[in-house]
C-alpha cells in the first residue's frame, strides 16, 4: 500500500498540473449512490425483463448478417470469406472464432436464440445474454463515447442509449477488431470479422407490454461497402437463463463438421 502511494505521488509530481487540468473527467460508475441520486426524466418504458427474439415469423429470423444483396464485402475481407467457403468445402473449420469460445459481440448476441436478461436503472441498462453469459452496459446517463485512442475496445463495444419519443436508440462503437459475424440466411458461416470502425445504430421500440421491435443498422467501411440493418421482434420470457460453459478443447465440434458434411452429400446425391 506504501509503495503504490508513493509511486502514485511520484507520477503526480512527474505530470505538469496545467496537463492533469486538461485530463477528461472519468464518468461516474452507473450504480455509484451520486450518480442514481441525480434527477432525470421518467423514461418512457421500463426494459427490465428477460426478452426472446420471435421465431414466429421466420425459422431464419435469428440468422444473423447482412443479406444477400447488402453483403458486399471489402477486398481484404473478401480474401478470409472465401478462405472459408474453401475450408467448409473441404469439410474444415476456418477460423471458428465463437467454436473456440471468443465472445460472440454485438450485435450478433442480440439476434440469437438465446434469452437476454435486462436490467433497467435510471442510469444504465445492463444487459446479460444467456450467449456466452455475455454482459453488456447500455449508459443513460448521458455521458459521451470515450476518445477512441485511450479506450479500452471490447467485442460489444461502448454503449451511450437516449431516449427519442418512445424509442430508445443505442449508439455504439468502440470495438474491437474481432468481432464475429455468422452470415445470413442463405450462407450462415461465413467466418468474418469486423474492423475497429464497426459502429451499430439500435432501435428499441415498445410495440404493447410484452413486445418490443428490435432494428439495429451495421456499418463497417473496413468490412462491408454499405451499411445493411436488420429487424426482429423480441418479446418478454418468463423461463430461466442457464449457465453457459464453453471450452476450447471442444470434442464434438469435428463430430458437427463430419456430420454437416455427411448431410450435404446425403442430399446431394452422388456429390
Amino acid at each position: 500500500m506504501a509503495r503504490a502511494l508513493m509511486l502514485a505521488a511520484a507520477i503526480g509530481l512527474l505530470i505538469p498540473p496545467q496537463v492533469l487540468a486538461q485530463a477528461p473527467a472519468v464518468p461516474l460508475n452507473p450504480l455509484a449512490p451520486s450518480n442514481l441520486a441525480k434527477p432525470r426524466p421518467k423514461p418512457p418504458f421500463d426494459l427490465t425483463g428477460t426478452w426472446f427474439i420471435d421465431m414466429a415469423g421466420s425459422q431464419n429470423s435469428w440468422r444473423f448478417g447482412p443479406p444477400p444483396a447488402a453483403n458486399k464485402m471489402t477486398p481484404e475481407t473478401l480474401k478470409h470469406f472465401e478462405a472459408s467457403q474453401k475450408a467448409q468445402k473441404e469439410g474444415k473449420a476456418y477460423r471458428d472464432d465463437i467454436g473456440q469460445c471468443w465472445p460472440a459481440g454485438l450485435p450478433l448476441i442480440m439476434t440469437r436464440v438465446w434469452p437476454v436478461a435486462m436490467i433497467q436503472l435510471p442510469t444504465a441498462i445492463y444487459m446479460v445474454s444467456h450467449f456466452m453469459n455475455s454482459l453488456r452496459i447500455v449508459y443513460l446517463d448521458g455521458r459521451p463515447h470515450s476518445d477512441p485512442d485511450v479506450v479500452v475496445r471490447t467485442f460489444n463495444g461502448e454503449s451511450i442509449g437516449k431516449w427519442e419519443g418512445d424509442t430508445l436508440v443505442v449508439d455504439t462503437t468502440n470495438f474491437t477488431d474481432k468481432t464475429p459475424f455468422r452470415g445470413s440466411p442463405s450462407n450462415t458461416r461465413q467466418d468474418i470479422r469486423s474492423s475497429n470502425r464497426l459502429h451499430v445504430i439500435e432501435r428499441f421500440t415498445r410495440v404493447d407490454a410484452d413486445t418490443i421491435r428490435y432494428e439495429f443498422t451495421a456499418e463497417d467501411p473496413g468490412t462491408w461497402a454499405a451499411p445493411w440493418s436488420g429487424e426482429v421482434p423480441i418479446r418478454r420470457f418468463e423461463g430461466p437463463i442457464y449457465e453457459y460453459a464453453c471450452h476450447e478443447g471442444n470434442y464434438g465440434l469435428p463430430n458437427i463438421l463430419s456430420a454437416a458434411r455427411v448431410a450435404e452429400r446425403a442430399a446431394g446425391g452422388s456429390r
